[in-house]
């Protein structure tokens, strides 16, 4: 089975309203690997009942369709997608608790020839389930890497952030855990790709590699860190384009330039690979 573009273009979704609390918000923050050092104060805000503070990629998982390309229906092969980018606009703080509403729908679909895979855009957005008020516009890109050549639009594809070659300004090295994977997947993503050895090695994996979104969410997290005083509301928007895999127990430095007022550029190197794993990345910040 191939993609048939109309009909997977035109898909549609239900609503997806989710209620979350404090226990759903700690657990995402432990998922992105907050925590690793239970002295350090900085992070007690995101893992801690007390004064509970969620993290703004945590709006990412919210009101998720799940891993919906594994269903028949769609002509994807499933074991060879990947995570290629994912955006986020706040347009206001994510309560540490909440209910939330939004109906995914595909922007597009790009294919980029035979042999060479596709691009499926796809967007929701977040709002207060009892206000309708908006909170996060959420788009990700799914590169199915097995997928090209079924007759849809070659372009355009979405811009990717420039960044200077030129040392960065500053930087921020944060873990991951050997058991990342297995604990961010109860955030929603249970993509086998991230838990069976046997599915990561046939996808080409020597072992189940750790979400994109939880690259994402060590990444914002160090961003909330460095650039907002650890303040995850001045965070306003997280642009990224995933560039390789991430094994869970390597450790990511989140390298950033300055842009301007409330602009920045940035990257995450695997520490011990010395190979960049989120490029071209875009932060907004009050």
């Amino acid at each position: 089975m191939s993609i048939d573009y109309e009909r997977l273009k035109s898909r549609e979704f239900a609503p997806i309203e989710q209620e979350y609390g404090p226990r759903d918000t700690i657990l995402y923050a432990l998922g992105v690997c907050c925590g690793a050092d239970p002295l350090d104060e900085r992070d007690l805000r995101f893992v801690y009942e007390e004064n509970l503070q969620a993290l703004p990629t945590m709006a990412a998982v919210l009101c998720s369709p799940g891993f919906w390309l594994k269903e028949p229906d769609t002509g994807v092969e499933w074991r060879q997608v990947l995570h290629g980018e994912q955006s986020l606009e706040m347009h206001r703080p994510l309560p540490a608790r909440g209910r939330m509403v939004a109906t995914p729908f595909i922007e597009e679909i790009i294919d980029k020839g035979p042999g060479r895979g596709a691009l499926i855009y796809v967007r929701r957005d977040l709002a207060d389930a009892a206000t309708g008020e908006p909170v996060c516009t959420i788009r990700l890109t799914s590169f199915a890497r097995a997928d090209g050549g079924f007759g849809g639009p070659k372009g355009p594809t979405k811009p990717v952030h420039a960044l200077p070659d030129a040392p960065p300004d500053l930087h921020c090295d944060l873990p991951t855990w050997v058991h990342s994977a297995l604990l961010y997947r109860l955030n929603g993503d249970f993509n086998p790709l991230h838990a069976d050895p046997a599915i990561a090695r046939a996808a080409g994996f020597s072992r189940p590699i750790l979400h994109g979104l939880c690259t994402y969410g060590v990444a914002g997290h160090a961003l909330v860190r460095t650039l907002c005083d650890n303040d995850p509301a001045r965070l306003r928007r997280l642009d990224v384009r995933f560039s390789a895999p991430v094994y869970p127990g390597e450790t990511l430095r989140t390298e950033i330039w300055r842009q301007g007022a409330g602009r920045a550029g940035f990257r995450c190197r695997i520490v011990e690979r010395d190979v960049v794993a989120i490029d071209n990345g875009l932060a907004i910040y009050e």
